[in-house]
């Protein structure tokens, strides 16, 4: 008897067959999405918002372009709830809707061979997130190009005709794309990937002569290292040289080097970088080696590592007291103290809304039960929201209870029932109630 619970999988064509036939589904099953994101959008037209103020700062909800010119505006806040019942976070929910309005109002003849199954999914929407900025007709010149052989076509092809297309349609546009692609510099350090040991990957496209500096100011650092007797390796000691040479160098003495001695005396403060890191007694009293929780990398290092980082001569180090999560703060006044801010933010360490994970403590505090309608300022009654669905709670039917220090429980426009635990979210009902 067979090992696997496959239906008529006993022989290798029988599973080939099996395989195609269920990867041919799951590729409608993703047009249908597809499909429904543009029914979706269709339900919340330009129509369906309030008119925009013509002064003044705007809070309320605003039509916005999801697709490039010619595709119809949408409702700002929908995406939300359709990321919701799909499990994506809202970005992903725009970005699913606006490429099926670019698909279906400005590559017609594209969006037509995706539906008959002609069109891979995954390279009709990268196509539609090329095009999107391109003038309407520049836009159809690409889906009358590729109509006859765009599931055949590699990709360098495509991305030199909608080049092309930019150039002949939009030449100024095309003429601002050309200088900001010609500056293609970047440096990037991953502190959202440090790893338990306290290391990140740093990486970087740079002028050759700003390389040829940074390679020779890590050199000298490492030769001098090595001769004040370290005795790490190479590639060790550049490195350390390269956080030394960060920690020297946070002011430039670039208006000293233009000939403004005024400006360059007066100095430039250094930039002060704050990580929160949080540890237990026993890690602090070395009962136990521990681990560190870095609050801004959402990581982990070894406490050994911290005790380094904190035994550096140039390291600044804040001690605050600990604060109880279960502690109950509460004011009369309307602003929330700083103690129940920072204790609403240690127990939700990102946005309360559903798939949303923007640290929290770059999001607002929120009342849940708004303060105008009676809701405490107090910590039972608080989360932290990041901007965008602050909004679309004060603004649309979206709501949500606080059922304890870190969980929420919201109710979306149309019936979905969510739970957003931490950092985790769960559908409650499955689908919305029949209406």
């Amino acid at each position: 008897m067979a090992d696997h619970e496959l239906p008529d999988c006993d022989t290798p064509a029988a599973v080939l067959a099996f395989a195609q036939r269920r990867r041919a589904a799951a590729q409608r099953a993703e047009i249908d999405v597809l499909e429904a994101a543009l029914v979706w959008a269709a339900m919340h037209p330009e129509e369906s918002v309030a008119e925009a103020p013509t002064t003044g700062l705007v809070f309320g909800e605003l039509a916005v372009p999801l697709a490039g010119q010619g595709a119809p505006l949408v409702a700002e806040f929908a995406p939300m709830e359709l990321g919701a019942a799909l499990g994506m976070s809202t970005d992903s929910a725009r970005a699913l809707v606006g490429d099926a309005l670019e698909l279906a109002h400005r590559l017609k003849r594209t969006w037509k061979l995706v539906r008959a199954g002609q069109v891979p999914l995954w390279k009709a929407r990268r196509l539609a997130q090329l095009t999107t900025t391109l003038p309407l007709d520049g836009a159809d010149f690409v889906d009358r190009q590729l109509a006859a052989f765009v599931g055949r076509i590699g990709w360098a092809a495509i991305e030199r005709l909608v080049d092309q297309a930019r150039v002949a349609f939009d030449p100024e546009g095309a003429e601002k794309e050309r200088l900001a692609a010609g500056d293609t510099r970047r440096f990037d350090v991953r502190t959202d990937e440090a790893n338990h040991h306290g290391t990140v990957h740093v990486e970087g496209v740079l002028d050759l002569a700003d390389a040829l500096d940074l390679n020779a100011a890590i050199s000298q650092g490492a030769e001098e290292l090595a001769a004040l007797g370290s005795a790490e390796s190479l590639g060790v000691r550049r490195s350390m040289a390269a956080g030394e040479l960060a920690r020297r160098q946070l002011a430039f003495d670039l208006r000293a080097e233009a000939g403004d001695c005024e400006g360059a005396a007066a100095g430039v403060k250094p930039r002060q970088v704050v990580i929160h890191v949080h540890l237990s007694h026993a890690a602090i009293s070395r009962d136990e080696a521990g681990i560190a929780h870095v609050e801004e990398t959402r990581s982990i290092v070894s406490t050994d590592q911290v005790r380094d980082w904190c035994a550096n001569p140039d390291a600044q180090v804040t001690i605050k007291p600990v604060i109880d999560l279960e502690a109950h703060h509460h004011t009369d006044a309307y602003a929330i103290p700083e103690r129940a801010v920072d204790q609403t933010r240690l127990a939700q360490s990102v946005c309360a809304f559903p798939w949303c994970e923007r640290p929290a403590r770059r999001c607002d505090t929120d009342h849940v039960v708004a303060h105008g309608a009676g809701g405490p300022t107090c910590s039972c009654n608080l989360a932290p929201l990041c901007r965008r669905h602050h909004r679309a709670k004060t603004h649309t039917a979206w709501t949500y209870d606080k059922t304890d220090a870190a969980t929420y429980l919201w109710r979306s426009p149309h019936g979905l029932h969510l739970v957003k635990d931490r950092a985790t979210t769960r559908l409650v009902t499955a689908h919305p109630p029949d209406e």
